[in-house]
């Protein structure tokens, strides 16, 4: 997984400078998830990676299935990678240019999943802590998992903060554990 990731990063800022210097970086995170949700697909999956086909005709068919939502731009940076044999590398790449997206947004993506639903208030607080905490806009989401019994897991990019009575029960019997 890391080598995928080492693999990817040039391609990812190099997709991201030019979409930074054009002033598209929301179109170019739009014709990326694009690419890359297509290319999840399990039939397409399947296609990239059949040995029957050249990288170069891989890129062609993906780039045909993917039709007006991604630009002659885009058919050439999915042409530049089939040249050097990368088109599995859409989704790593997708998700590093996002991450530079948000660096250069300054915002941050982050998910609180709680054992109960939380309101707008908590919501809101939560969010201005998390913001002054970290110095960014936070985009905050929310999901609702009942076996944490209490408390919440805040994920925030590669930071996790596990506040759950769950989380803190795991602590209690791995620390009696190790007595």
């Amino acid at each position: 997984m890391a080598e995928l990731a080492t693999i990817a990063r040039p391609y990812a800022n190099a997709v991201f400078d030019l979409a930074k210097s054009a002033g598209s970086l929301d179109a170019w995170s739009r014709m990326l998830a694009v690419l890359a949700s297509t290319a999840e697909h399990e039939t397409v999956s399947v296609l990239l990676s059949s040995p029957d086909l050249s990288p170069i005709a891989k890129a062609g068919k993906l780039g045909e299935l993917c039709g007006d939502e991604i630009d002659d731009q885009a058919r050439k940076f999915l042409f530049a990678l089939a040249d050097h044999d990368r088109l599995s590398l859409v989704n790593e790449i997708t998700t590093q240019f996002e991450a530079l997206r948000a660096e250069e947004l300054r915002s941050l993506d982050v998910m609180v999943t709680a054992a109960y639903e939380l309101t707008a208030g908590q919501k809101e607080s939560l969010a201005q802590a998390l913001s002054k905490k970290f110095e960014k806009e936070v985009a905050l989401e929310s999901a609702v998992d009942a076996s944490l019994m209490g408390g919440a897991i805040i994920r925030a990019g590669d930071i996790v903060i596990d506040g759950s009575v769950k989380g803190r029960l795991t602590k209690l019997v791995d620390a009696l554990v190790q007595v």
